[in-house]
């Protein structure tokens, strides 16, 4: 009544699985946690802050096995909006950090994110008339 199926079913390992890489979680979380302070690095360039900027190159150094290239350029970001960026990078390499079990780079992460908030605090108060706030913005 049916008849059989004569072709593979696309839910069937391929027969030559080894043909491409795999990748373990903990590589896969080192090109992540990289990933993050590579550009919590460009950020850090950014803002001039040269000791941070040597301490995050000395980590993806360590992860990727290269020295990162460094961030040349200046953007005319303001400087509160720039700590920001840089205080959400941080967290986000601190989570991968602390799911690899990376404290060198947990604590690293977790200073940056403290010193980005604590920049970002002093340039809100500062009293400027050419900085702009949106209307509801906190």
């Amino acid at each position: 009544m049916y008849e059989p199926i004569r072709t593979a079913s696309v839910h069937t390992p391929a027969e030559h699985s080894d043909d491409f890489p795999h990748r373990s979680r903990e590589e896969e979380l080192d090109i992540q946690l990289a990933g993050h302070l590579a550009a919590l690095l460009a950020v850090t360039d950014e803002l001039g802050l040269d000791t941070a900027g040597d301490r995050i190159a000395e980590q993806v150094a360590r992860l990727r096995g290269a020295p990162p290239a460094r961030h040349a350029g200046r953007s005319d970001a303001p400087a509160a909006a720039l700590h920001r960026r840089a205080h959400a990078l941080a967290g986000r390499a601190l989570v991968v950090a602390a799911s690899r079990a990376d404290t060198v780079a947990a604590i690293l992460s977790a200073e940056r994110m403290d010193a980005h908030t604590a920049a970002a605090e002093a340039t809100d108060t500062d009293p400027s008339p050419t900085r702009a706030r949106l209307v509801g913005a906190h």
